[in-house]
């Protein structure tokens, strides 16, 4: 039987990432048992997510050491959710210094401050997929080097550097590593919020042959405070739900909106030329492209993974994919997203 780790009353909790999807849903389930919330945000971060909820706003930057002790400074617990997860961006290089500089620097933080216990999110896009015959779990971690794109490079170096730490330096962190949340508050949207939301929209005409593992925002979020009450330091748990194919995905959410659903599977060469312009146009215009072709290339994969090990270990649970199809068009619509 692992350790517990009681959050009480009163504890003061650190969360990054508040203002974004997965970090405003954890933020809420802190919330919840009357902890006392302090939140990191960066000046320009918009702070939708944050309103009317009862918590200490620090300003901070995460690539910006010295800017980050105020959050840290008597702080009981850490959740370090905050992530740049784009599949594109002008310059790759802000995305590995905001998952990676930015990482290292907000664990040392919480070392010199004596946190007592940190909850680093991850990624499962820190695991090896190819080859894969079975759904991966956390005995798969890739290299640096062979992952695909900038975004999943990243973070496998930031959890290597996580690992480290623990190790070298005694830092009291359990790594999770979610799959794809869907659900409520996705406000930029995160990449799957946008398909999601296009999709509702009926600018998804056709598909490729892939696939992805879907759990709700929520359940992800709770999954995070039993990792910190029942995780192993040093230790990866995935936090997921149910493997869908990508067909599936659209077609639920056809049946949802009144749509009919794609029914044209794509083939992935004739489409790089159109990601390459796409990409072209991106660094012209400074919006993210609808199609890249790292996203291409990671469609070649099935992105299905097993929660096992949290469920056994951390007592981790998730409600059917559906609801979180069902609850992220519901949020749409009410963000005035979607029109009726």
């Amino acid at each position: 039987m692992l350790e517990r780790n009681v959050l009480s009353p009163g504890d003061t909790v650190l969360v990054t990432g508040a203002s974004g999807f997965l970090g405003s849903a954890v933020a809420r389930a802190l919330l919840a048992r009357g902890l006392r919330l302090r939140v990191l945000v960066r000046p320009s971060s918009p702070r939708g997510n944050l309103e009317g909820l009862p918590c200490e706003i620090v300003v901070g930057d995460l690539r910006d050491a010295n800017s980050l002790r105020p959050a840290v400074a008597g702080a009981d617990a850490m959740f370090h959710v905050a992530a740049d997860y784009r599949l594109w961006a002008p310059d790759p290089n802000e995305i590995l210094r905001g998952n990676v500089e930015g990482t290292r620097n907000l664990m040392g933080a919480a070392l010199d401050a004596g946190v007592r216990r940190v909850v680093y999110t991850s990624s499962v896009a820190t695991l090896r997929v190819k080859g894969a015959t079975a759904p991966v779990d956390e005995d798969a971690p890739s290299r640096p080097d062979e992952t695909i794109g900038v975004y999943k490079r990243s973070k496998t170096i930031a959890e290597r550097a996580v690992e480290e730490m623990v190790l070298r330096d005694g830092l009291p962190a359990v790594i999770v590593n979610p799959s794809t949340p869907i659900g409520p508050r996705d406000i930029r949207p995160t990449p799957t919020g946008r398909v999601i939301l296009d999709a509702a929209l009926g600018k998804v005409p056709a598909f490729v042959d892939t696939g992805l593992n879907l759990a709700h925002v929520d359940d992800i979020a709770a999954g995070h405070l039993l990792a910190f009450e029942r995780g192993e330091v040093g230790r990866r748990y995935i936090l997921g739900g149910e493997n869908v194919t990508l067909r599936e995905m659209l077609t639920a959410i056809a049946a949802m909106t009144n749509r009919r659903p794609p029914r044209v599977s794509l083939p992935r060469a004739p489409l790089f030329p159109v990601a390459w312009a796409m990409q072209a146009a991106a660094r012209v215009t400074g919006r993210e492209p609808l199609l890249t072709a790292d996203a291409l290339r990671m469609s070649r994969y099935r992105m299905f993974f097993t929660s096992a090990r949290a469920e056994r270990e951390l007592g981790y649970s998730y409600r059917p994919w559906q609801e979180g199809v069902r609850d992220a068009l519901g949020w749409f619509r009410e963000a005035g997203m979607i029109r009726p």
